[in-house]
């Protein structure tokens, strides 16, 4: 099955950010699924979100400044409301030279903050401007300060990238390491899987004997690896009462640029102390990972058939599974129906 080179998935909440990015009265530009978005917080603290183009000269508005809630363009000045995008004001209009200046307008996006995290909701439809019909997933471990925050961009399509996240075979040959896996490492596995809302979950279970960096936490850690729609995956480690999130962001810039950002948030001392070697191996990880997809594109340049094998590739049929099922309800305005059935998948790695 080949990997999707036109479609993102639309009308879902995407992960913009963590709150700390975003200083009051400030903006930073973000490009979600070939949106460019300016994301800021007035001198309020509310957070908003606009397109990130002026319609009078295409001049980024992230570069633009903050005055009496409304956005000013760095090129001419012209303002724009934080809320619903319209433009309060032209400078260059003289008295006399009426315009109607609140029928232009820049498109708003809604935007969400839910403890540390930011989404941002990117509608099929470009003027929406409604309340979204969901909400986005919520993580109850990340309304804490981020022990570590890593990411980068892969220089492939969104699919490539979140088939490769969650593809469990590719470890021993991308991944080796001595604190990780090797080759001679290998054995067969057996997880039990079940759907979750717009994904499918890993159930809660103890760690594969050869993932030697989960004993650094010591106990008997268990662990619970979830995959959401547009590409968001967490892993929750539970070591007796103390937590280690993983949190993964999967997202689109364009179509052929996609960002990874991976976050853990932790009450747990030893992986706080941990920290710095922790940051080392898993920049390594995501690194590793790049490497391969640049070379992956030398045969994705022939557009070739891509084979999916069970059951070690099952998870990436489930994701395109969901992103077919998720596009069918939006279009026909039908409730969305889960493809993913519970089932145990093997495999060897």
């Amino acid at each position: 099955m080949a990997a999707s080179t036109t479609n993102f998935v639309f009308d879902i909440w995407y992960f913009a950010g963590l709150s700390s990015d975003v200083k009051r009265g400030k903006m930073v530009r973000r490009e979600i699924a070939g949106e460019p978005v300016t994301l800021g917080r007035d001198e309020n603290g509310k957070v908003f979100a606009l397109r990130d183009i002026c319609p009078h000269r295409a001049a980024p508005l992230s570069s633009g400044c903050l005055k009496s809630g409304t956005v000013e363009c760095p090129y001419h000045g012209w303002r724009f409301g934080i809320e619903d995008g319209a433009c309060k004001e032209i400078p260059a209009l003289c008295d006399g030279q009426d315009m109607e200046t609140e029928k232009i307008k820049v498109r708003t996006f809604p935007v969400r903050e839910d403890g540390a995290l930011l989404w941002i909701f990117i509608s099929s439809d470009k003027r929406f401007a409604g309340t979204p019909c969901i909400d986005p997933p919520r993580f109850a471990f990340a309304d804490r300060k981020a022990t570590l925050d890593d990411s980068l961009t892969l220089n492939c399509h969104v699919d490539h990238a979140v088939i490769g996240l969650m593809d469990p075979a590719h470890g021993p040959y991308v991944h080796r390491q001595w604190w990780w896996r090797s080759e001679h490492s290998m054995h067969e596995k057996a997880k039990d899987f079940a759907p979750v809302e717009r994904g499918f979950s890993m159930v809660a279970h103890s760690p594969s004997s050869n993932s030697f960096a989960y004993k650094l936490l010591g106990g008997k850690p268990v662990t619970e690896i979830n995959f959401r729609l547009p590409g968001i995956r967490t892993e929750e480690i539970k070591v007796g009462k103390k937590t280690v999130l993983s949190f993964t962001a999967v997202t689109p810039l364009d179509e052929s640029r996609t960002q990874i950002r991976q976050i853990f948030f932790t009450d747990h001392g030893l992986f706080k102390a941990l920290s710095p070697l922790i940051r080392i191996g898993a920049r390594a990880f995501l690194r590793q990972d790049a490497d391969m997809v640049d070379l992956q594109q030398m045969g994705l340049a022939h557009d070739p058939t891509l084979l999916l094998v069970e059951d070690s590739d099952t998870q990436a049929k489930w994701y395109f599974a969901l992103k077919k099922a998720w596009a069918k309800s939006r279009k026909t305005g039908s409730a969305f129906v889960n493809p993913v059935k519970a089932k145990t998948l093997r495999w060897r790695s």
